[in-house]
């Protein structure tokens, strides 16, 4: 039986106790996210408002990879970041999944310094309108901040204002970007930032820098616990790979194979010479390959040169013939003949979809 000396000894121990656990959380750097810290903020309510340009056919993905980090961010204590979405027009848009979103304003409302991201995937310049071009530019010569997330470099680059910025964007696009503009230097990695620009791949990988952006902004620990909120592991680096390293069940010769096709889009390499490289006989790379694809390593090798080809007309302003020789067909009635076959239409009604979605839409696209 417990004295009653002892009993109030006991008490007074576990009151000390859990005073000190009390002090030990509130002293922690990021505790766990206070349940009455209201995870959606108003500009007035935050420290900072990012203003989110959605172009009709975004990637629902690369959104919520955006907006999902800031949002557990403002749940560990302090009102960080709001957001506002916004359109050109200020009406509703609707992502590449068909999903319809309503926006919080128009495009043509921002203050001179605000921060904006865009967001943008298939078709980036269908909707943008001169005006659109004129309110990045603005934003621009006053000290804003600007990015631009998927393909939307290629928004921002039209404008004029990714001048002395490294770029990053999704790998498709690379090829179509180098071409148009030359003279901007272009990142492998998934996202780029600095004081003043942010462009990255977009999709997934658009939690990673904004995890990126939170520890730039607010340290380590809270992008770490915010990492953990969203059973999310962060990988080393800026996330710089080859867009075929996910191929782990493959055989290596294969692997290395496909990271040779892929490099030589521009100039085709004879198979014989891809398996020299990689250290296979041609008779055993064709085994492997109709395996695992069901194909030849040549059937394989042209299907992803056609591949690049399509997406060079569908998203960049490259004519059939540059997209040909960009993927190292000579012959223009060869090209078309085998683009034909894979896609169901020639070369040229890819290239016209774009051109006939803008004059559609009643755009302006001017020269640079």
């Amino acid at each position: 039986m417990v004295t009653a000396p002892i009993q109030h000894d006991l008490i007074v121990l576990a009151i000390c106790l859990i005073i000190l656990v009390m002090i030990d959380v509130t002293n922690a750097p990021w505790p766990y996210p206070r349940p009455d810290s209201p995870p959606l903020l108003t500009p007035e309510q935050a420290e900072h408002t990012l203003n989110v340009w959605l172009v009709p056919r975004f990637s629902m993905l690369t959104l919520f990879g955006l907006l999902e980090p800031l949002r557990v961010a403002n749940r560990f204590g302090r009102d960080l970041v709001a957001w506002r979405l916004l359109s050109a027009d200020g009406d509703a848009v609707v992502a590449s999944n068909g999903v319809r979103i309503d926006v919080d304003g128009a495009l043509s409302s921002l203050e001179d310094s605000s921060h904006l991201m865009v967001v943008s995937s298939y078709d980036a310049e269908a909707t943008v309108r001169s005006q659109d071009r004129a309110v990045l530019r603005r934003i621009a010569a006053h000290g804003g901040w600007l990015g631009g997330l998927d393909t939307a470099p290629f928004i921002l680059a039209r404008a004029g204002v990714l001048a002395g910025h490294r770029v990053a964007l999704h790998w498709e696009s690379v090829p179509g970007f180098r071409r148009e503009f030359p003279a901007l230097e272009i990142s492998p990695a998934h996202y780029e930032f600095d004081a003043m620009r942010l462009t990255g791949s977009g999709g997934a990988g658009s939690i990673d820098m904004m995890l990126a952006w939170i520890e730039n902004a607010y340290g380590p620990a809270l992008a770490d616990a915010v990492g953990r909120q969203l059973i999310h592991e962060r990988p080393s680096g800026n996330g710089v790979e080859t867009p075929r390293q996910h191929y782990g069940d493959l055989p290596r010769s294969v692997v290395q194979s496909l990271a040779v096709m892929e490099a030589n889009l521009f100039q085709a390499l004879p198979i014989p010479e891809v398996c020299k490289l990689v250290g296979q006989s041609q008779r055993q790379l064709t085994r492997l390959f109709r395996r695992h694809f069901d194909e030849t390593p040549q059937q394989c090798y042209l299907g992803m040169r056609l591949d690049r080809a399509r997406q060079l007309l569908a998203d960049s302003r490259i004519l059939v013939t540059e997209a040909a020789l960009a993927t190292g067909f000579t012959q223009p009635a060869h090209f078309t003949r085998a683009y034909r076959k894979r896609f169901g239409e020639a070369p040229s009604a890819t290239a016209d979809k774009r051109l006939d979605a803008e004059r559609y839409l009643h755009i302006e696209t001017p020269d640079l």
